[in-house]
């Protein structure tokens, strides 16, 4: 695979998207399941769960068990 995305400091990759846009991904969604972000950013979900629990850690969104899945919800 020829990535020619910028590596930070640390060798991983620099995100593609900002915060903000993942933000927005959520509350266009809300309650946003991790597919939906995933599929709205156009990056696998896995990628789109790093990033919700940084998110999540930084009081920037909150999360929700429902049934066997999590939802995701914008902090106001």
């Amino acid at each position: 695979m020829d990535d020619k995305r910028e590596r930070n400091e640390g060798g991983r990759f620099e995100p593609t998207h900002s915060d903000k846009e993942v933000i927005d991904a959520v509350r266009k969604h809300t309650p946003a399941g991790t597919q939906e972000v995933a599929e709205e950013l156009g990056i696998a979900r896995q990628s789109a769960d790093y990033r919700l629990r940084k998110l999540l850690d930084e009081g920037r969104v909150s999360k929700k068990k429902v049934g066997n899945s999590l939802v995701w919800s914008v902090e106001q």
